[in-house]
């Protein structure tokens, strides 16, 4: 009886995760849209950039955003370089004119001390955040800070597009799914998760975090009666891992943060019922899947005897990891490149877990293989 219940309920897990839910938000948002208010505002905005021996991307950056659509009068620009060791420094001082840009030197703290210490040396209206090797349209900035116009806004996420036409990573696919989701949670009230490409929080909202921004963030304004919400027209480009298994390595230093948001951070106190439905679903589901795949295969082998349902899922899960074992090959085969790609990233999970309980999740940030 047991082992039954683990089976449907690693199968109703699952399912619910990666299809039910999605489904259900978007559904459910065509009865109840909560809209925000935009309006073509210009607060005044510092655009704080964290980095670590970015030469190779630092400086097609801050041309970038010196290119950017907003009034240069209320616009700040920070590159707050952790520690860097190369010339990060010598190219930002090298484009800083007339006070626009800044470059803040902070010892090798991490990427979190290097971003509150550069909030703290500003006094903007909004305090907006992007990465190192990421490229925002002309317009991001307008776009993102449109949503302030609403007094409940404390969070704006942007839409991240993956450019990369060389490659086995599939995490492209996997984003414009993540970012059709996100647009129904944020309809429906509030995003359970943001990125570190295309971000802003309005400054009497930030809080210095120890959970980070991504996770923490959206999580924390709503458990403070606030809104996070997603602006899909506020654009940010960057270049994904090479190959799946740079992703999945990527992955394993990433996922220690989720893990100890979730054990750490106590993100599901303090929300509203819906919103708790929402990190279930989304985030402590997602986060399990891995080990939700572990319990379907186990108990599947074990009640293989007991009837056509085991016998079924258990020849489907087989179908799977040959299909993904042909991705791996690189054989060509239809779906076995996405197929092992899921592999990777649901072990993931299980690996990361167990970093995390090892060592805690590493303040200290490294570069993913061939993003820059």
């Amino acid at each position: 009886m047991i082992l039954k219940a683990l089976f449907w309920g690693s199968l109703g897990g699952l399912a619910w995760t990666h299809a039910g839910y999605p489904i259900a938000a978007a559904g459910f948002r065509r009865l109840r849209a909560r809209k925000v208010q935009k309006d073509e505002i210009t607060p005044s905005v510092t655009l704080i950039v964290p980095a670590h021996d970015e030469e190779d991307v630092i400086g097609a950056r801050v041309e970038n955003l010196l290119e950017l659509d907003y009034p240069r009068e209320r616009l700040q620009i920070v590159v707050a370089s952790d520690g860097s060791t190369d010339r990060t420094d010598e190219i930002v001082d090298s484009l800083s004119e007339d006070g626009h840009l800044r470059l803040l030197r902070c010892e090798r703290e991490g990427k979190l001390p290097a971003l509150n210490r550069a909030v703290r040396e500003t006094d903007s209206e909004i305090v907006a955040f992007g990465d190192a090797n990421a490229t925002w349209a002309p317009d991001a900035l307008r776009k993102l800070v449109r949503s302030f116009a609403d007094p409940d806004v404390a969070y704006v996420c942007g839409q991240v597009r993956f450019q990369r036409r060389d490659g086995t990573n599939k995490e492209g696919v996997y984003w414009r799914y993540e970012m059709w989701l996100r647009e129904s949670e944020s309809a429906l009230g509030s995003i359970t998760g943001g990125n570190g490409a295309i971000y802003a929080v309005r400054r009497e909202d930030y809080v210095e975090w120890p959970f980070g921004h991504d996770l923490g963030f959206p999580n924390l304004m709503v458990q403070r009666g606030r809104r996070a919400v997603y602006e899909p027209a506020a654009l940010a480009f960057e270049k994904p891992s090479r190959d799946i298994e740079d992703e999945y390595r990527r992955k394993v230093r990433m996922l220690p943060w989720s893990w100890r948001h979730l054990f750490e951070a106590r993100s599901l106190r303090g929300v509203p019922p819906l919103y708790l439905l929402e990190l279930l679903s989304h985030r402590v589901l997602r986060y399990g899947s891995g080990f939700l795949h572990l319990g379907l295969l186990a108990t599947s082998v074990t009640l293989v005897a007991e009837g056509l349902p085991y016998q079924a899922a258990l020849a489907a899960q087989a179908a799977w990891l040959a299909l993904a074992a042909a991705g791996k090959l690189k054989l060509p085969l239809p779906g076995a490149g996405l197929a092992y790609y899921y592999l990777l990233m649901s072990w993931a999970t299980v690996v990361a877990l167990g970093r995390y309980l090892r060592e805690g999740a590493p303040l200290m940030w490294e570069k993913a293989e061939g993003t820059r």
